[in-house]
């Protein structure tokens, strides 16, 4: 049996390909997990196939703050060494350093 493994870690700052956000990963599915509807609304001509990581992640873009729902094939690692300013970052990861977040608890 092959298997996959996700290319972004919890608390690593990863950038989004075509759109200008980045964001701090805090959750990680191994395939596509989220609803038929919200994968049928992604343009077909853009839209990622389901068998990869997708990842959740802390956003933020030049307006906003949110959560993302992002498939690996559509991220890149961001190497600016800049913090992302999500104010959900606090509750899940500790001070900025050497480029990601640690965790402030431990996975089974």
């Amino acid at each position: 049996m092959l298997t996959k493994r996700a290319k972004y870690n919890l608390g690593q700052v990863v950038r989004h390909k075509k759109h200008p956000f980045r964001g701090v990963v805090f959750d990680v599915d191994p395939e596509f997990s989220n609803t038929e509807e919200w994968y049928q609304a992604i343009p077909e001509d853009s839209r990622p196939t389901k068998a990869q990581p997708f990842y959740h992640l802390l956003a933020e873009n030049e307006q906003s703050y949110y959560v993302a729902y992002v498939s690996e094939q559509n991220l890149v690692a961001d190497y600016s060494g800049e913090p992302v300013d999500h104010p959900d970052i606090p509750d899940m990861f500790g001070p900025f350093q050497d480029g990601s977040y640690p965790l402030h608890f431990h996975l089974n």
